[in-house]
């Protein structure tokens, strides 16, 4: 079993002057339930090599088990420190593909031309695909093949307007994941926030928020059997 982890290279948090990157419990509470069922684990990202960490995610208040075996795993941050880049790789090279949130797929990943073609070339070699909070924001333009948008009529989740609320960024970002998933079809459900929340439809695998990494994943594994 061959997955794909697919990660932002964007580290500005709009005009604040702050950083933003991924969030590193949904990168590494994947990667070890992937890992730990045997799985080959490749990380891509827009430009390549070491993509950037949101700060805020590596605090005392969102450090987990795995985001703690990640820090001390030196094969896991050499891993990370050389991720692909996202235009090298193909679909047919793996039987899956993950995205972890983070605010920064708002800005890079909902709009690079690579992003979009990969996940509409998995789809169409049904194959499943997973997001997590912000990720799933990552599918705005892309389509089905009969150029409908992908999750128009589909069972979604993603990060709520009232979590991104509780952050303060709701004018910051470049849009609202909950609004961007209804506008263009979605049937948009979600759980309490900051619990976790899972949605499956088909192949497509949405989680709400960090909490929604690890059962995300697992549903994912399910599916691949």
């Amino acid at each position: 079993m061959k997955v794909l982890i697919v990660l932002t290279s964007h580290d500005e948090l709009g005009t604040t002057g702050k950083k933003t990157g991924f969030w590193l419990e949904e990168l590494a509470a994947p990667y070890y339930t992937f890992k730990d069922a045997g799985a080959e684990i490749v990380l891509a990202s827009p430009k390549g090599g070491q993509p950037p960490l949101d700060p805020k995610s590596n605090e005392p208040d969102f450090k987990t088990d795995a985001t703690r075996r990640f820090e001390a795993d030196a094969d896991a941050n050499a891993q990370l420190a050389n991720t692909v880049r996202l235009d090298s790789v193909s679909q047919a090279d793996f039987d899956t593909v993950f995205y972890p949130g983070g605010h920064g797929p708002l800005w890079d990943l909902a709009e690079d031309a690579h992003s979009i073609a990969l996940i509409e070339a998995f789809i169409a070699a049904g194959k499943p695909v997973a997001l997590v909070c912000h990720a799933p924001g990552v599918l705005r333009d892309v389509k089905t093949a009969e150029g409908a948008p992908l999750v128009q009529g589909k069972n979604v989740t993603g990060f709520t307007n009232t979590e991104e609320e509780g952050v303060g960024l709701t004018d910051v970002v470049p849009f609202l994941v909950e609004d961007m998933l209804k506008a263009a079809g979605g049937t948009y459900s979600k759980g309490p926030d900051w619990g976790s929340y899972v949605v499956t439809d088909g192949l497509l695998i949405t989680g709400q928020n960090p909490a929604s990494s690890e059962e995300a994943a697992q549903v994912l594994l399910k599916q691949l059997g």
